[in-house]
């Protein structure tokens, strides 16, 4: 009898979970910027990627790293496609966030209405517009700067703007005539000043220094950056669903990279600040590239220590421990 009682016993829990990694949710919420990270997400969206696991996905926009922090906090998100800065910040500061991935290596260059400038040094004594004060941009940008020599303070006249689209406006509009930007922006900018009718008052605009190049050059390496992947949040436990995700964001990264037209296109249905052939140009001037947090580590220890030397609040202060990295 006890035999047949612990039979039916096995049974019964296996039955039951079963019945709980086949369980699907109503809803999984995801949070993204417009930038390139997010992109996939939309396409998994589109082709409906995870309705094994879920009924719905739900993208919502950040606009700044302030509303990501206060979306995380709030904890009304799953997943977020995020600065890797920002998601050390908030592991740090003790909010239950892991790293899945970084998809994100190279996002960040210089524009100029003057194509002599090919160098950072090229760019001493300008005025510069410049998103996300004291944050990643802002922070690698100035740690080059240093690098070679040169003092962001006395050197350059910085004009911090909340995003890249305000930096790109101000350029448009002739009240700038430098910026870092991040794409899709730059691409955008060089689209819609070429095009009727602002192509009449705007000025010509071009594609100046790769940050990451320069980056490679001054630390020796192959120019990645670990800038933006996914993370999860730590109150989705179900470790199907996390492998689902992750597979699903590499397979529409895939696509995103193979099919820039198409991918312009879907991106602006959802992110309808953006503009889809500028989209489309910047596919092929992001460094696109899927790698898991536990084989980015290295990289990532590397650029956090690098940004903690310029500003240590950059990361919250310290490297973030083992368990940031998803499955360590």
């Amino acid at each position: 009898m006890k035999t047949l009682a612990y039979s039916f016993l096995a049974l019964f829990l296996f039955s039951l979970s079963a019945l709980s990694a086949n369980t699907k949710l109503d809803k999984i919420v995801i949070a993204g910027p417009f930038a390139s990270v997010s992109h996939p997400i939309l396409h998994m969206i589109e082709t409906n990627a995870l309705s094994d696991v879920a009924d719905k996905i739900e993208f919502r926009v950040w606009k700044n790293p302030d509303e990501l922090r206060a979306m995380t906090i709030k904890g009304d998100v799953d997943f977020v496609a995020i600065p890797t800065n920002t998601a050390a910040i908030l592991n740090n500061k003790g909010v239950d966030i892991k790293l899945l991935n970084v998809s994100v290596w190279g996002i960040l260059g210089m524009i100029s209405r003057d194509d002599s400038l090919k160098t950072l040094k090229d760019f001493k004594g300008k005025k510069i517009a410049v998103p996300f004060r004291a944050d990643m941009p802002d922070i690698v940008f100035k740690q080059l700067l240093k690098k070679e020599g040169l003092d962001p303070q006395k050197d350059f006249e910085l004009v911090y703007v909340t995003s890249p689209v305000d930096a790109m406006q101000m350029l448009i509009m002739r009240r700038i005539d430098h910026a870092l930007l991040a794409e899709p922006a730059i691409s955008m900018a060089l689209r819609k000043t070429k095009s009727f009718p602002i192509s009449v008052i705007a000025p010509e605009l071009y594609r100046s220094v790769d940050l990451q190049e320069e980056w490679g050059t001054i630390f020796n390496t192959n120019g990645d950056l670990p800038e933006a992947g996914i993370a999860v949040m730590g109150h989705i436990k179900d470790k199907h669903l996390i492998e689902r995700f992750q597979e699903e964001y590499a397979k529409s990264m895939k696509w995103y990279k193979a099919n820039p037209k198409e991918a312009g296109v879907l991106v602006v249905k959802t992110l309808d600040m953006l503009d889809k052939d500028g989209v489309s140009d910047s596919i092929s001037h992001v460094r696109l590239k899927n790698v898991s947090a536990i084989e980015a580590k290295n990289d990532l220890e590397f650029f956090f220590n690098v940004l903690k030397e310029e500003e240590p609040k950059s990361i919250g202060g310290k490297l973030p421990q083992n368990s940031f990295y998803y499955g360590l």
